[in-house]
C-alpha cells in the first residue's frame, strides 16, 4: 500500500540535536567512550524539595486530568514569578502551563500564525522555530547574523524583513545556540519596530537565569503598556531547576491569545502532567539557592571551554554571556558543519551539533553542560582532531 503523508510533515527536518544525541548514546551502549557536548541538558540533578512535592503528590493520589492549562495553584505561582522577577502583572488566566517550553512555542505559533503569514527569525535560530512556523502553514523568513555582530539581529535587519505580511517576531535572549544575550538597549530597539508595525513578539525566556559577566537579562513586555500587549513571553522548568524530563512549560501572553492557545491545547494534548505540576509549584514557590552554585560551575566550565577552543587551528570563538552553550566558527577547517560533526564524532568520539541545523553551517555548537572531566577529555580530543585535518 502506498501512503500519502501529509506535506506538513513530509517538509519537516529532523531534530539534529537529538539525532546527534541519539547516536552517540547508542556509540556508549556499544561500548564506546564518547563525550557528548550535544543535548541542551543540564547535568545537575532537579533540586530535592522539587522531586519531594512530586513524590508527595504521587503518594496522595494526585494522578488525575487537571484544567487543560495547568491547575490554579501553578499558574498563581508562575504570575506571582513574572511580578518578582520581570515586575510584570499577570493574571493567571494569562498564564498557560505546557509539556514543555518547546510546546509552549508552537502552541503560540499555532494560535497566532496561519498561511500567508511571515514569521522573521533571526539566524543562528534555535531549531524548531523554522519547522513550527511551517506546521502552521506561515513562512519563516530568516535574518542572517554571525559572529562578527555576536550573533545579534541589528535594527535595520529586522526593519528590511518586516512587511505587512509579518505576524510574529521570534527573539531568544539568552540565545540557543550561541548564548548570546541582547541589552536592555538593544531588545527595546527591536521591539519598538514591532510595535510600530503591529507585530507580535514571541519572547523565549527559557534561559532568563542563566547568564554571565554581568549581563542582565530584561523582558521585552516589562518596557512598556504597548509592548506588554505585542509580547507573548515564553518559558519552561527544564533549564533553571533542570527538568527536563518533567515536561513542563509555560508561557504568558495577553488575554484573547492565551484565551485561544487553552482552547488548542484542550483538544491537542489536554492537560500537563498532573504530578509534575505539584513540582512546578515547588521550584517557583520554593528555595533557589541552587541557581548560584549552578551558575558559578557553569561559568568556569564556559571561560575553560573558551580559552581552549580560541587556541585551536581554524576555530575562532564568541565567549558567550549566557545560557550554556559555545558556537565556534570552524570556517577555518575548511570543513561544512555536517561533515566536521560526523568526522568528530567517528574519529575522536565526540559529539557536536552542526551549525547547519540552526541556519549557520560555518559553527558547531557546544553545549557546556556536562562535568568538567568531560569538557577537558572533549576538547583535548577536539583539539587532536582539528590538528589532524591540517596535516592532511
Amino acid at each position: 500500500m502506498t501512503y500519502k503523508i501529509a506535506s506538513r510533515a513530509a517538509s519537516l527536518s529532523p531534530s539534529a540535536t537529538l539525532a546527534i544525541d541519539a547516536k552517540a548514546k547508542q556509540m556508549k551502549a556499544e561500548g564506546h567512550d564518547v563525550v557528548g557536548f550535544g543535548a541542551g541538558e543540564p547535568d545537575f540533578d532537579t533540586p530535592q524539595h522539587i522531586k519531594d512535592a512530586a513524590a508527595k503528590a504521587l503518594a496522595e493520589g494526585f494522578t488525575k486530568y487537571t484544567p487543560s492549562s495547568g491547575i490554579p495553584e501553578l499558574r498563581q505561582a508562575i504570575a506571582n514569578k513574572f511580578k518578582r522577577d520581570n515586575g510584570l502583572t499577570y493574571d493567571p488566566s494569562q498564564i498557560i502551563v505546557s509539556n514543555g517550553g518547546k510546546h509552549s512555542c508552537y502552541n503560540v505559533v499555532l494560535a497566532t500564525c496561519q498561511a500567508g503569514d511571515e514569521v522573521v527569525i533571526p539566524a543562528p535560530y534555535w531549531l524548531s522555530y523554522p519547522e513550527m512556523v511551517k506546521l502552521a502553514s506561515a513562512t519563516p523568513v530568516i535574518v542572517p547574523t554571525s559572529d562578527a555582530t555576536e550573533f545579534k539581529m541589528t535594527p535595520a535587519q529586522l526593519n528590511a524583513a518586516l512587511t505587512p505580511r509579518t505576524r510574529l517576531v521570534i527573539l531568544n535572549s539568552p540565545s540557543n545556540p550561541t548564548g548570546t544575550v541582547y541589552t536592555p538597549d538593544e531588545l527595546r530597539t527591536l521591539a519598538d519596530l514591532c510595535v510600530e508595525r503591529g507585530v507580535l513578539i514571541m519572547s523565549d525566556e527559557i534561559y532568563e537565569h542563566l547568564v554571565y559577566d554581568g549581563a542582565v537579562h530584561r523582558s521585552i513586555a516589562s518596557f512598556s503598556p504597548e509592548h506588554y500587549s505585542h509580547t507573548i513571553i515564553v518559558h519552561g522548568f527544564a533549564k533553571a531547576w533542570s527538568m527536563t524530563g518533567w515536561r513542563l512549560g509555560f508561557l504568558a501572553a495577553p488575554k484573547p491569545i492565551a484565551q485561544a492557545i487553552d482552547a488548542i491545547q484542550s483538544h491537542s494534548t489536554s492537560n500537563p502532567c498532573s504530578f509534575a505540576q505539584k513540582g512546578g509549584v515547588a521550584a517557583m514557590n520554593g528555595p533557589q539557592d541552587h541557581l548560584p552554585v549552578w551558575l558559578a560551575e557553569y561559568s568556569k566550565r564556559r571561560a575553560f571551554a573558551w580559552e581552549k577552543l580560541k587556541a585551536m587551528p581554524g576555530i575562532s570563538c564568541v565567549k558567550s554571556r549566557g545560557a550554556f552553550y559555545l558556537f565556534p566558527n570552524i570556517r577555518g577547517t575548511g570543513l561544512s558543519s555536517g561533515e566536521f560533526c560526523t568526522r568528530l564524532l567517528e574519529r575522536e568520539k565526540v559529539a557536536a551539533v552542526p551549525g547547519i541545523a540552526f541556519g549557520a553551517d560555518d559553527y558547531i555548537r557546544l553545549s557546556y553542560a556536562t562535568s568538567m572531566a568531560n569538557i577537558e577529555k572533549g576538547l583535548e580530543r577536539l583539539k587532536q582532531f582539528v590538528q589532524s585535518l591540517r596535516q592532511n
